[in-house]
């Protein structure tokens, strides 16, 4: 069995891209730009400061560079970036990461850890952001301020604060949703049951946002839809991988100390605490050794499960697959979440409504709602078509970025080699949205006892559900002999997984709404 999370395959269409050729020596003008005034406000000189320095060495090693001009930035041409070797990838990735925001912010220095899903969703998140789309800039990053504050991510919050005031956006606004206008405000029902509890989303919600005087159109809809799935989701992987803890932005007077260049986690059999090599160039990592008290299934006994599930050959009826997701539904209902859900602090509350609205165990819902079969409704068959057909070209882009993260793997676990990781990323992906009450009913949800052992179970609810109870702490606490990038991998399935289960749930009640 095979992961399948996204479409068939697909061509991006680039027909507004206009190609640019830049002097091999000189920087696009944006990057020259936010190193001194944009729009009249002063700037400091930050990490794109930094990059002209590296400017000039990069474009005398390396052959003239094909440049996109696409919204506010440039974006290097797909075909030329994978001729370049992973350093110059993670390089030229950052250099554009700096065109919009003036800097190098801690989420892309994370992901930074997986060049290949970096450039997916960044062309993503500027697409939804700055690219061609129904909703004003302004409108947009307020959305994302809304979907932020569901789970007091403090971090995505100031930076979309700063992106709307960058777009012209009234700062009026920024004192709440009290002097928001009624059409924006009418989105935040929608927002707070897909950050919680999308299962109870339906036709109904879409229907009162396209009538009466402020109205929403339906392509503003679904481009609004997606800004609320993908912070949500993006709220859970800046707890989950503990930036939430850590500096937005990274500044500094030297490239290399911004680019804390990453390539694919190495192979080793070395059981050693993460080291870092003087060369700031590289984050070598040696695995950190399991201590013997803690009762987290090793790497070694983990690889074992793998290879006997990869092996198995059991013929299971569809009523056993049933009782084996409800059987695991069941036990997440019951799993400690350790710490409450910390206090709302002053400077997001006016950006919150009805706080006590958060996620309930799909297993308890108290209500008879059917469990979402896949089969039913999938994102492959369904989805990305009505996506696509409402809001061009987001689509594309979302399935590369499902398909990206499904496929991702270097085929190493805690510094072994050659090791096929595909049930396990199959038992995460499964498991995040059976959370949501979704169900594949090809898979065996018996795996995911055998390969997602208690304290991963109860971090991954954590990171789905309530993230903003996770801290830096919790994030070290788990998956021990696990390699520093492979739990960014891990967050990173996390993140799309939920991600595609709130749009499914969305994508469901536009579908309803308009048949």
């Amino acid at each position: 069995m095979s992961v399948s999370v996204g479409g068939p395959a697909r061509v991006r269409r680039a027909t507004r891209c206009v190609t640019a050729q830049p002097p091999p020596r000189a920087p696009p003008a944006e990057l020259l730009a936010v190193t001194g005034y944009i729009r009249g406000i002063p700037r400091p000189r930050t990490a794109a400061g930094c990059f002209l320095e590296a400017w000039g060495s990069a474009t005398r090693r390396q052959p003239a560079v094909a440049w996109s001009l696409s919204g506010p930035g440039y974006r290097r041409d797909a075909m030329f970036q994978q001729q370049l070797p992973v350093e110059a990838q993670i390089e030229s990735l950052f250099i554009d990461s700096c065109l919009p925001s003036n800097c190098v912010d801690a989420v892309t220095n994370t992901m930074g850890y997986h060049p290949k899903y970096l450039e997916s969703y960044r062309t993503t998140q500027n697409f939804i952001l700055r690219g061609d789309g129904p909703l004003p800039l302004d409108y947009r990053h307020y959305i994302a301020i809304m979907a932020a504050a569901r789970h007091q991510c403090s971090y995505l919050i100031d930076m979309q604060k700063q992106e709307f005031l960058l777009q012209g956006g009234n700062q009026m606004w920024l004192r709440g949703l009290n002097h928001i206008p009624q059409k924006l405000h009418d989105l935040y029902e929608i927002n707070k049951i897909l950050a919680h509890r999308p299962w109870l989303l339906n036709k109904s919600h879409i229907e009162k946002l396209t009538k009466g005087q402020d109205s929403w159109s339906l392509a503003e809809v679904v481009h609004a839809l997606v800004l609320l799935v993908h912070f949500h989701a993006l709220a859970s992987f800046v707890f989950g991988s503990g930036i939430n803890d850590e500096q937005k932005y990274y500044e500094c007077d030297d490239a290399r100390e911004v680019l804390h260049l990453a390539p694919p986690p190495r192979s080793t059999k070395a059981q050693q605490p993460v080291q870092k090599l003087e060369n700031k160039g590289y984050k070598e990592e040696i695995p950190i050794a399991l201590s013997p008290t803690e009762p987290e299934v090793g790497v070694d006994m983990l690889m074992e499960r793998m290879k006997t599930l990869s092996e198995r050959s059991e013929e299971v009826s569809a009523e056993e697959y049933r009782k084996r997701f409800e059987h695991v539904e069941s036990q997440s209902a019951e799993l400690p979440l350790g710490q409450r859900t910390p206090p709302i602090k002053p400077d997001i509350s006016h950006f919150i409504e009805d706080p006590k609205f958060t996620y309930v165990d799909f297993a308890h819902r108290g209500v008879q709602v059917p469990t979402f079969r896949v089969q039913d409704c999938s994102w492959e068959d369904h989805g990305f078509s009505l996506l696509n057909g409402l809001y061009n070209d987001v689509g594309i882009l979302l399935d590369d970025k499902f398909k990206t993260t499904a496929s991702l793997t270097y085929n190493t676990m805690g510094g072994r080699r050659d090791v096929d990781t595909t049930v396990f990323r199959r038992a995460i992906w499964n498991y995040c949205q059976c959370m949501y009450g979704i169900r594949h009913d090809d898979y065996d949800y018996g795996e995911v006892n055998q390969l997602v052992e208690r304290s991963l179970k109860a971090f991954i609810k954590t990171a789905c559900c309530f993230p903003e109870r996770l801290t830096k702490r919790d994030c070290d606490k788990v998956m021990k002999e696990f390699l520093h990038s492979e739990k960014i991998h891990v967050n990173l399935m996390i993140l799309e997984a939920r991600m595609q289960a709130e749009l499914m749930y969305a994508l469901r009640a536009l579908m309803h709404y308009t048949t």
